[in-house]
């Protein structure tokens, strides 16, 4: 369960499309596209590698026990399956911090892989918004639209 956040803004898009090629690094700094790019293969190479600390990192979050189990869940769903990027759209919304970006990859055996995420840049690095069950901090349990079982 990594539904990422969708922020829909008609705003100039930028395709940063192209294979992916080699250093996968962590989340970038400095300019938008390509420090996004460089944020989605990270998440990619994450996945590809089954890296809990790559996903944490590519995140943007803080490496708890939250954190880590629910990376855990986004690998057990998508890791290990060598990906290979194909395409990365990415859009700015709502000021130079803020994208929209498109994923398109394929795995070993072809099946494609398409999400969507939120980036966001924050102290100069690009992060990912792929943990969806983030504590607020307060003690609370997040809220669920879950149907109530009975």
């Amino acid at each position: 369960m990594a539904a990422a956040l969708v922020v829909a803004c008609a705003c100039s898009p930028q395709n940063d499309g192209g294979p992916s090629g080699g250093s996968a690094a962590s989340p970038s700094e400095s300019g938008s596209a390509g420090g996004v790019r460089r944020a989605v293969e990270a998440y990619v190479q994450a996945l590809n590698s089954r890296s809990v600390s790559g996903l944490v990192s590519v995140g943007g979050v803080k490496d708890e026990e939250w954190s880590r189990q629910e990376a855990g869940q986004i690998l057990s769903e998508r890791g290990g399956r060598g990906f290979t990027v194909k395409d990365v759209q990415t859009q700015q919304d709502m000021g130079p911090d803020v994208a929209s970006v498109r994923l398109s990859a394929e795995d070993k055996s072809g099946k494609p892989l398409r999400e969507t995420f939120t980036a966001v840049r924050e102290k100069k690095a690009w992060h990912l918004v792929v943990f969806t069950n983030q504590p607020d901090g307060r003690g609370k349990e997040p809220s669920s639209t879950d149907k109530p079982s009975s």
